[in-house]
């Protein structure tokens, strides 16, 4: 998978602390909220591999598992939807009709999935949801994944946009990542995908990594640039629990230097803006043109529906997030039960702070009616050069984007 924050968002959302009392209970969103929910993440755990750096959840694939898996997600929808639960009125008055405009699908590896069970799902989705509005359909790839006959199907059946899971030029690197493919076998995938007729892919990248230099960094950026792709997102590695590295960094094995982290983060944004990329979210450069539309939803806080094992889902005030475990999900979808393990009710206050957090990542900024009540934070972030207003918004400089972590944590 990749390690972008595009999809799941469990790591932002972590409150799941209120057990769902019943299965109708699962799918009780806010009552109060109108409109369709217009964005859908789907979550694809299987993994080839499992990469040590990796806290999504994940699973070894099972080839025995994964048509009762595809046949879980359609049920989950129709679930959602109000056709697979029987004798459940108070769902159906409270469920919000679903208009997508962007679906993502994440992972784990979702072209892990075989071309039969691709297509199965995708169609599936056709035949059930209302396609009309939808702009930006986005699948996950690891290179090595993708064949030309996979490539082709997923166009055919809709899917608009690839993020190509790549981490680096480097094959050293790619093995300290615990990658199953080499640099070469990355850049024939881009290849596939582009003759497949696919205008808009995103390439993932890490820095940050064990051993890494600037120079390695450097090449990483200006292969990447060579290749042309349309998005590119360049994340710092994090040491997440539950992780295999998590325990050599505790172990003393690998060390985080926020120096030399903050000194690839400048480089990156020097290299990819000279190079025609706009820098419009703190991981996230785009041509013009070629920006998330579904990553923006999340950073404009903006409703969603997750379906899968672990996949969480926003709606008006309430918060859900799906068991973590994809043979219990398929067990209980499959069943006829709600796949939900815990469900957050939010606040006012709660949702103001992650309007916050996440547009203050974005070059768009957070709205300066958000910040009342924060008038000497303000004024020390502009004289510290870190915070400027913009067209009523208060938007991170270019010494800002290095510390946007504790800017956001002084509002918050």
């Amino acid at each position: 998978m990749s390690n972008s924050a595009n999809h799941n968002y469990s790591r932002t959302h972590t409150r799941f602390v209120e057990p769902l009392a019943s299965d109708t209970d699962a799918l009780q969103f806010s009552r109060g909220t109108i409109g369709s929910i217009r964005h859908i993440y789907v979550h694809i755990p299987f993994c080839a591999r499992i990469c040590p750096y990796c806290a999504f959840y994940k699973d070894l694939l099972d080839r025995s598992q994964t048509w009762r898996f595809c046949e879980a997600i359609l049920r989950e929808l129709e679930l959602y939807q109000g056709g697979a639960i029987s004798g459940s009125p108070r769902q159906l008055e409270s469920r919000r009709s679903l208009l997508p405009s962007t679906i993502y699908f994440g992972g784990g590896t979702p072209t892990a999935l075989t071309t039969a069970q691709l297509e199965f799902l995708l169609e599936g989705f056709r035949q059930r949801l209302d396609l009309s509005s939808l702009e930006e359909c986005t699948m996950e790839a690891n290179p090595g994944s993708v064949s030309a006959r996979k490539a082709t199907l997923l166009r055919k059946l809709g899917v608009s946009r690839i993020s190509l899971g790549v981490q680096s030029w480097d094959d050293k690197l790619l093995e300290v990542l615990g990658r199953e493919h080499s640099a070469p076998q990355a850049e024939q995938s881009f290849r596939i995908l582009r003759e497949a007729g696919f205008l808009n892919i995103n390439i993932d990248l890490m820095f940050g990594l064990p051993g890494q230099t600037i120079e390695q960094w450097k090449a990483t950026l200006q292969k990447t640039i060579a290749l042309e792709p349309d998005h590119i997102s360049a994340y710092c590695l994090t040491f997440e629990e539950d992780t295999e590295f998590f325990l050599r960094h505790a172990r003393g094995e690998f060390h985080q230097d926020a120096d030399a982290d903050a000194e690839f983060f400048e480089i990156a944004m020097t290299i990819l803006q000279d190079a025609g990329y706009e820098h419009y979210e703190i991981s996230n450069y785009a041509r013009s043109g070629f920006s998330s539309v579904h990553n923006r939803a999340y950073w404009l806080a903006k409703d969603y529906l997750g379906l899968g094992p672990s996949a969480v889902s926003t709606v008006g005030m309430q918060r859900r997030q799906n068991v973590c475990d994809y043979r219990s999900y398929i067990d209980r979808v499959l069943s006829g039960q709600s796949p939900s393990a815990s469900i957050e009710n939010l606040t006012g206050e709660m949702k103001r702070m992650e309007r916050i957090a996440l547009s203050l990542r974005t070059s768009d900024g957070v709205s300066a009616s958000e910040l009342k009540g924060f008038a000497r934070e303000q004024n020390e972030f502009i004289a510290l050069g870190l915070l400027r207003k913009s067209n009523g918004n208060f938007v991170l400089t270019r010494n800002g984007k290095t510390l946007a972590d504790s800017v956001a944590e002084a509002f918050l």
